[in-house]
């Protein structure tokens, strides 16, 4: 997702409940809430306790999620919704001050200042923290990006798809290592045209196609399917929704790079995608993350 105002004060809302409500009260949150300014999911901290998740871009959102609650779950349940504020942060001077080199395999993520310290048997791939966020310092991207390069050195995919594709990281990545057409989209159009915009920077721009999509439905992503390897850089609800609709455009013996979860979301996630008939080829953890590889059977 793109980035906007350098400083932005966000609030994070939990509530632990039993799987059914958390179901509900996730698809009532899905009708109700703006996707760009809401994060929702729903995972599994303990065997039969779950917990809701949603994350708001600011606090004018909560008394919504309050509306929800008490429509849902009655009145009484409000009380062990638990809330916090996210502290104010100049999000961009914080990631642009002193960014070092992100080594991940063969790719090395770096911004403009560090371009020279490239090394020669590297892809080096430059992005600025002020265009769209994803510069590579994040475990989620860093896993994606370790993810692709051990997946490339063992198969040779064609036709490669990356979903909520942020600055652009992975599918210039992917173009770059394969030297081979890959299509990108994002729900945000400040994002498209920071990849758009990063693409060209990284002398991929006519090997990386992005589309303004949310879900799959767009005519490009239909045409372009089926693919043998999708990546999915996003948030454990988002993917839980996406499971259905990448597992109908993936080819035989596909690959799915999953990642944006937490390690306590990552068996609620292969839950989703093991329904579609993937399993777990690979799992790659980094700090409190995990980055996932699901393969598809012929």
């Amino acid at each position: 997702m793109a980035a906007e105002n350098t400083t932005a004060k966000s609030m994070l809302a939990r509530m632990d409940l039993d799987r059914a409500a958390g179901e509900r009260m996730l698809a009532a949150l899905d009708e109700a809430v703006d996707p760009e300014r809401t994060a929702c999911s729903l995972f599994e901290t303990a065997p039969g306790r779950w917990t809701l998740s949603v994350h708001f871009r600011d606090a004018a959102d909560v008394g919504l999620l309050q509306a929800v609650v008490d429509s849902l779950l009655g009145p009484d349940a409000g009380r062990d919704l638990a809330i916090e504020t996210i502290a104010e942060t100049d999000w961009v001077a914080e990631s642009l001050a002193g960014l070092a080199p992100v080594p991940a395999g063969r790719f090395i993520v770096h911004g403009a200042h560090d371009r020279a310290r490239v090394p020669v048997n590297r892809i080096g791939i430059e992005i600025e923290a002020a265009l769209a966020f994803g510069t590579g310092h994040h475990g989620t991207t860093r896993g994606c990006l370790l993810a692709l390069d051990g997946l490339l050195k063992a198969r040779q995919p064609r036709r490669i798809l990356d979903i909520g594709a942020g600055s652009g990281v992975l599918a210039i990545a992917a173009a770059r290592a394969r030297h081979r057409p890959v299509l990108a989209s994002d729900i945000d159009a400040r994002a498209v045209t920071a990849a758009h915009a990063n693409a060209r920077l990284n002398r991929a721009g006519p090997l990386v196609e992005i589309v303004q999509a949310a879900g799959l439905a767009h005519p490009r992503i239909r045409r372009r399917a089926p693919f043998d390897l999708v990546l999915a850089n996003i948030l454990l609800g988002p993917l839980q929704r996406l499971a259905l609709p990448i597992g109908r455009i993936l080819a035989p013996r596909a690959r799915v790079i999953l990642s944006g979860l937490l390690a306590t979301q990552a068996n609620a996630a292969l839950a989703a995608y093991r329904r579609q008939g993937l399993s777990l080829e690979r799992r790659i953890p980094l700090d409190e993350w995990v980055t996932l590889i699901l393969r598809r059977g012929a």
